[in-house]
């Protein structure tokens, strides 16, 4: 790629942290992992309690805050998001993220992990959070055995 990217990704399980770090290599690309200041805890994850912090979050679109920023996101021409599917949708860190940026002129590809939810709902929320001027990428769902190479091919089909 000749254009400088970043895939930027929440995780909390691993999934999402491994493929982007292949994706990373397959792109040539800087790594940039969205954290929260506050941890997840497995009880905060508890999906099935719907007073954890996950379900309220889910629910009220609350954002957490966000540790570290990417200080030089003007450097970067594509930036890829990589997130877990959340009921249906990208966790709310992930919403904050895309928030806290002009992305006007890049190009962001979203990407996701999910034990069988699609992706199309999380990218009909995360789209919008960007300026008209960004060039959005229909996303891909990245579960399993994903390889280096599977992601290389996937780059060159998104014409990167």
């Amino acid at each position: 790629m000749d254009k400088k990217s970043l895939v930027a990704y929440f995780s909390v399980g691993g999934d999402t942290a491994m493929i982007a770090k292949q994706l990373a290599k397959a792109a040539g690309a800087d790594l940039f992992a969205i954290k929260p200041v506050v941890p997840y805890t497995e009880a905060d994850l508890d999906w099935k309690n719907v007073n954890s912090r996950s379900s309220v979050e889910m629910r009220t679109l609350e954002r957490p805050e966000i540790a570290d920023k990417v200080d030089n996101m003007q450097d970067y021409d594509t930036v890829f998001i990589g997130f877990p599917i959340w009921w249906y949708l990208a966790p709310t860190i992930v919403n904050g993220f895309l928030a806290s940026y002009d992305f006007s002129g890049k190009t962001v590809i979203p990407f996701a992990t999910s034990g069988g939810s699609d992706m199309y709902k999380a990218e009909a929320v995360l789209k919008p959070l960007c300026s008209p001027q960004t060039k959005w990428k229909d996303g891909k769902l990245l579960n399993g055995d994903v390889t280096v190479d599977d992601l290389k091919a996937w780059i060159k089909e998104l014409g990167l």
